[in-house]
């Protein structure tokens, strides 16, 4: 087992004094949204583990990263296809088998970082952990971690070194709170069965009893799900705390924020309360600014715990502080031949997103051995270009009093006392901003096109703010934005819907469309 490293965040902003919380969900509501998070706006999320090396799903799209459990659960499709591709199936050979084949051999952390840098993210999210029960990083509770076995790296310790190198926050996703019937003939109950052939697999080699067990919701699997993440924050300091949504939560008879609980999950639940209560209070300790996720329509936690989170998540509206963890295809891990959103419904869903008072965390996966896929790299990139000339739209922004206008599909934010309006399609003739009807002569000191030194007409008439585009365009692609300086603040916080569950109902999933043929 390598040394241990431990890699503190750098402090990017002044050290506040410690805040400390007091273990209850009332105290851990006061939660604050840290500068750096408010300000930042982009992320990268990276979901990369033995499942990479499979880089398929029966169908051609989804989840490719829950293949682990569906080669189980659908032996009589993935069990030829594991034959003919590895020469085997289980219990012969089975998802621990794969793993020699997560290399990493063509990886550069510090590449990634400056790809991150370059597409215009702030911080970077990685998986540490999965459902499948691995381990990412230099792990003293798990042979099977990333340094152990597959790249014998300690993949989380050296990518967050080089994106905190690169001045980005780093954050290790956790996602083993599914891992107790991941592996299991019926998911999301407290007390679960492994697979027959899991079970051979494991009188074969006993060993692989701690990659796939242990099954179900005892107080050992509670207890070692808290120390894995306690290593976690020990050896990398993390800047946020990512856990996906717990399904037990509210299945197998639980309605945990309703106050029905199993024993068993009523025990996870405290002990995640106390898991998060210290993390943020190891944090503040050192005059870290942390923050964590509130992830699901059934959120984890009380509401105020944390932004809200939600695979592919569109709100309609402006909601409480919220986050997109998006997929630029429709697979969070490696898919081959994936289908992918085009770069101007990216470029796009980014904008909306912001102007919602969401983050956007967009997501790559990466094959096995470190590459990323051509189509990810292209929309990284394009991302990157489009924000170093309209950056100034969304970094430090803030939600305006309308977040979309119809006539002239126009998005806004603000930014102090400038608004910016964002076009959506190209401006070829006369932009009225409908809300700036009934501004005093004065209130708009100028009005310029970002990436363009072409002069901007416009006009404060009864309809509004009118603005005719200039012939050239400039330097942008896929949504253009006007920035409009005023003498007041712009952003308005009486508008936002306050609560989460009104604001989900207010939401649209993100379908196909738009996505490149």
């Amino acid at each position: 087992m390598a040394a241990a490293m431990v890699l503190a965040a750098p402090l990017l902003s002044v050290a506040r004094e410690p805040s400390p919380y007091d273990g209850s969900w009332e105290s851990l509501q006061k939660m604050p949204v840290p500068a750096w998070f408010e300000e930042g706006k982009i992320g990268i999320f990276i979901h990369w583990g033995p499942y990479s090396a499979i880089g398929y799903r029966k169908g051609g799209r989804g989840y490719a990263e829950h293949v682990p459990k569906l080669m189980y659960a659908d032996a009589e499709h993935y069990y030829p296809y594991l034959r003919e591709r590895w020469g085997g199936s289980p219990p012969e050979f089975g998802y621990k088998d794969i793993i020699d084949g997560f290399t990493a051999e063509n990886w550069e952390p510090d590449e990634w970082a400056r790809l991150s840098v370059e597409a215009g993210a702030r911080y970077v999210v990685l998986t540490a952990e999965h459902h499948d029960g691995w381990a990412n990083w230099d792990s003293d509770l798990t042979p099977w971690n990333a340094v152990n076995k597959g790249p014998h790296r300690d993949l989380v310790g050296d990518l967050a070194r080089a994106v905190r190198k690169q001045g980005l926050r780093f954050a290790p996703s956790y996602h083993r709170e599914r891992h107790g019937s991941f592996f299991a003939t019926k998911q999301y109950v407290v007390s679960a069965e492994p697979w027959p052939d899991i079970i051979e697999e494991i009188r074969r080699v006993p060993a692989a009893g701690s990659l796939y067990g242990p099954f179900g919701f005892s107080k050992a699997f509670v207890d070692d799900y808290v120390a894995r993440w306690k290593e976690i924050q020990a050896k990398y300091q993390p800047d946020f705390m990512w856990i996906d949504d717990i399904p037990i939560y509210t299945r197998d008879g639980n309605n945990v924020r309703k106050g029905r609980a199993k024993p068993e999950i009523q025990y996870f639940d405290d002990q995640l309360r106390g898991m998060i209560t210290d993390f943020m209070n190891d944090a503040a300790a050192r005059g870290q600014e942390a923050y964590c996720n509130n992830k699901g329509g059934n959120r984890n936690w009380p509401d105020g715990v944390g932004c809200l989170e939600k695979d592919n998540l569109k709100l309609k509206n402006i909601g409480p502080k919220w986050q997109s963890c998006t997929t630029f295809g429709t697979s969070f891990g490696y898919l081959e031949g994936d289908r992918y959103k085009s770069i101007k419904g990216v470029i796009h869903e980014m904008i909306e997103v912001v102007s919602r008072n969401g983050n956007f965390l967009i997501n790559i996966g990466p094959r096995a051995d470190g590459t990323i896929p051509e189509p990810q790299m292209n929309r990284l990139r394009a991302m990157g270009d489009w924000l170093r000339i309209n950056g100034d739209a969304i970094y430090g922004s803030r939600y305006w009093k309308q977040n979309h206008q119809a006539a002239g599909n126009l998005a806004f934010t603000a930014n102090g006392e400038k608004l910016y309006a964002i076009a959506m399609d190209k401006p070829t003739s006369q932009l009225t901003i409908n809300e700036c009807a009934g501004w005093e002569t004065g209130a708009i000191r100028s009005v310029r096109l970002l990436g363009s030194d072409s002069v901007v007409e416009w006009e404060l008439a009864p309809s509004g703010l009118q603005i005719t585009p200039p012939k050239d365009l400039g330097d942008s692609n896929y949504a253009w934005v006007f920035e409009v300086a005023t003498d007041r603040e712009q952003h308005t916080p009486g508008v936002k819907e306050g609560d989460a569950n009104a604001a989900l109902r207010g939401t649209s999933e993100v379908d196909l469309e738009g996505r490149a043929r």
